[in-house]
């Protein structure tokens, strides 16, 4: 008898723990993955870690350890590790393109990803064609070269961004209580910048704004007392700067030292922390898809990746700490890539390729579309400016954390 009773009650203990684990433990485990094993998935990319784009780049670079660190704490890639090999391309075109051949023909990389800025984008898309690979770039602002059909942009600037970009700020300014009459238009001669200024020159005219000074500079100059002095001079309504990273901030400390701060001023792919601590930089306006606010914070994986971000960031000394543009930019180029290895269950880059052009994808930077003019879908640019030392989206009003401050 008290072998039986004791069999009983071990099925009665045996009983009550699976009923314990059916009613309330099994919940908290069924999430719970195999950590990803098996050959590493490696990825290639090259940013520009030195040289004038470095600043900017090094928000792609913190994102992207981030993203591959929170694939590895859940299933990589197809149940595999993810491993991100990173290359600094100095900033030069010539450079990543030697490194993207370096990538695929010597570190046999099973995957690429694009790096930071135009011409270094169009020297890495060169490359992947060449050798049939998928790239998923976050930053090309000249969609008519991208004539590759196997690319994909992460950034939402639209097949024509030098018709659709500048048109945000001019409806902003517009409507105003006092619509700007004249403009000066100082633009790098970087291929994007350059060419979106064109567009901003032109829209002006459409507008009847008087363009009263067109400067155009090299990129990567240090002498910006002449061009400051050429803006004084001109003394305009407003001052659309096409510039990149931190060359916003150099010219208006320019001004400053000739003692003259433009009443308006309109910066296009300036570094965003550089600028927004600048005492020269309050009111800034500048071009953007994303910042750290609703409607944007809403977004499939924003919540997980700002605060991990924001940790990053202290951690790395990036001087504006928070998720925007530049950051979404590049989560989004990753979750591309993600969602089009789970859409196929492969790493065939014709087959993702292939699923990309077929799909929406839900991503950091809103609903993505591939099946415009060179794989662009719509410019869904806005218009953010420095309030309280943050930059939040003023224009459209829709998407607006704040209301624009203009004097």
């Amino acid at each position: 008898m008290a072998k039986r009773m004791g069999r009983a009650s071990r099925r009665a203990v045996l009983g009550g723990i699976a009923g314990t684990i059916g009613a309330s433990t099994l919940a908290a485990i069924q999430p719970l993955r195999a950590a990803p094993s098996g050959k590493p998935i490696r990825v290639g990319s090259t940013l520009a870690l030195t040289g004038p784009l470095a600043q900017t780049s090094l928000i792609h670079k913190a994102v992207g350890e981030i993203y591959v660190s929170l694939l590895n704490k859940k299933d990589g890639f197809l149940g595999r590790p993810v491993e991100w090999i990173l290359l600094d391309d100095q900033s030069k075109p010539d450079v990543a393109r030697s490194l993207y051949e370096k990538l695929i023909t010597v570190d046999k990389v099973d995957l690429v990803i694009g790096p930071y800025a135009t011409g270094n984008i169009l020297a890495a898309m060169g490359v992947a064609q060449r050798y049939q690979k998928m790239l998923i770039q976050h930053t090309f602002g000249l969609p008519h070269l991208a004539k590759y059909e196997m690319q994909f942009p992460a950034s939402p600037i639209g097949p024509e961004p030098n018709k659709s970009a500048p048109l945000p700020i001019f409806d902003l300014l517009q409507a105003s209580k006092t619509p700007p009459k004249t403009i000066a238009v100082v633009a790098s001669k970087f291929p994007s910048t350059h060419f979106i200024a064109q567009g901003a020159r032109a829209e002006a005219e459409k507008r009847k704004i008087k363009e009263v000074l067109y400067l155009e500079y090299e990129f990567g100059t240090r002498d910006w007392g002449p061009l400051a002095a050429r803006v004084k001079d001109a003394n305009p309504d407003f001052v659309y700067c096409g510039a990149l990273g931190v060359e916003s901030v150099q010219l208006l400390e320019a001004m400053k030292k000739i003692d003259y701060t433009p009443p308006r001023h309109y910066h296009l792919f300036t570094a965003p922390g550089p600028l927004m601590l600048a005492a020269e930089g309050n009111n800034a306006l500048a071009y953007t898809y994303f910042e750290e606010h609703p409607p944007f914070t809403t977004r499939p994986g924003a919540a997980e990746m700002i605060p991990l971000y924001r940790e990053k960031a202290k951690e790395l000394r990036i001087p504006y700490p928070f998720f925007d543009f530049q950051a979404a930019a590049s989560a989004t180029a990753w979750q591309l890539l993600e969602a089009s290895i789970k859409g196929t269950n492969s790493i065939d880059d014709k087959k993702m390729a292939a699923w990309l052009k077929a799909n929406t994808v839900d991503a950091m930077i809103g609903k993505l579309t591939f099946n415009g003019p060179n794989n662009h879908g719509p410019d869904q640019s806005k218009v953010r400016q420095v309030i309280d030392k943050k930059w939040v989206v003023v224009w459209p009003a829709e998407f607006a954390g704040a209301k624009a401050n203009l004097p």
